[in-house]
């Protein structure tokens, strides 16, 4: 299992949601650079990383940040306003290991295919899920499209990850949805990651030797609830580990 620190970026800073809500963002550090540089001292060798700005404008927007966390030396899984064909490639010139396909995926399923296709092991779909059913636009619209229903759609395609979040459980520090997070796992091919709502090193132990590929923590290690060192004693080696 790998162990993924999250950078949420709003107008340059480190952010984090509740519930996906814009209204309830709490700022945790004005230098996303600094961020990575810490994260990576603890020992990761992956940051997931969501411009915020990006995804409700649908581009890329917070471009300096992400370059300061590339700069740290760490690989970096990034979303938010990725959405055509362009921006992926860019994204991925400039030095983002893998870029996470959400409300495309949702919109034009065909281009994740093609873009899976172009860029083998270098494309995530990002399920974001609102009572079970996948959200789209930085989460303001939810679909009548189940999980399961969108994610079966990339199997076999060179999908490297599905990353799984419930949108009700993001930033809450609730515990993470593990029955439905290894239910998906369980059920596609493709690698799912969990994410939204690991509040300490509990969930850890919960998704840790399961089918699940990885596991993404933000407000936890913010707040000071769990050790992001201490998760990475959880971390196994894997085929996939350096993809």
């Amino acid at each position: 299992m790998i162990i993924f620190p999250a950078i949420d970026l709003k107008d340059g800073k480190c952010v984090r949601l509740k519930h996906g809500d814009f209204d309830q963002l709490t700022i945790y550090n004005s230098n996303p650079g600094d961020q990575a540089n810490q994260f990576v001292q603890a020992g990761t060798q992956w940051i997931h990383c969501v411009d915020l700005d990006g995804a409700v404008q649908g581009k890329p927007v917070n471009r300096d940040a992400v370059n300061a966390i590339l700069a740290a030396g760490v690989k970096v899984q990034l979303g938010g306003g990725i959405r055509d064909m362009e921006t992926i490639a860019a994204w991925l010139e400039q030095g983002v290991e893998r870029v996470i396909l959400g409300t495309i995926a949702l919109k034009n399923p065909e281009l994740v295919i093609q873009a899976a296709q172009a860029f083998p092991d270098q494309i995530a779909v990002g399920a974001d899920a609102k009572d079970g059913m996948i959200a789209a636009e930085g989460w303001l619209e939810t679909s009548h499209i189940p999980v399961l229903d969108l994610v079966r759609r990339f199997e076999d395609c060179g999908v490297a990850a599905v990353i799984f979040t419930d949108i009700s459980r993001d930033g809450a520090l609730e515990g993470v949805n593990a029955k439905a997070t290894l239910e998906l796992a369980d059920a596609v091919s493709i690698p799912v990651i969990a994410s939204g709502g690991v509040a300490n090193i509990q969930d850890i132990k919960t998704l840790a030797n399961t089918a699940v590929h990885g596991v993404i923590i933000g407000r936890a290690i913010y707040d000071g609830r769990l050790e992001l060192a201490a998760a990475m004693t959880y971390q196994t080696n894997s085929h996939n580990q350096g993809v």
